[in-house]
């Protein structure tokens, strides 16, 4: 099913930036502008991530 490998795909990317920003907020000189665009993009992820968890609990 689609929305399934969106999950999956969406879940990834969670991760990924999960662990950019961890590497970035590391660094002496860390970019805060950049870790700040990060840290929205991947709330913004775990947003659509809860939304088609909730619709895909609604179908089953």
């Amino acid at each position: 099913m689609a929305i399934e490998q969106r999950l999956r795909e969406l879940d990834a990317r969670h991760r990924d930036l999960d662990l950019i920003i961890e590497n970035e907020a590391k660094r002496p000189s860390a970019d805060l502008t950049r870790l700040s665009a990060m840290k929205r993009q991947k709330l913004k992820i775990k947003e659509e991530i809860e939304d088609i968890r909730q619709r895909l609990s609604h179908h089953h």
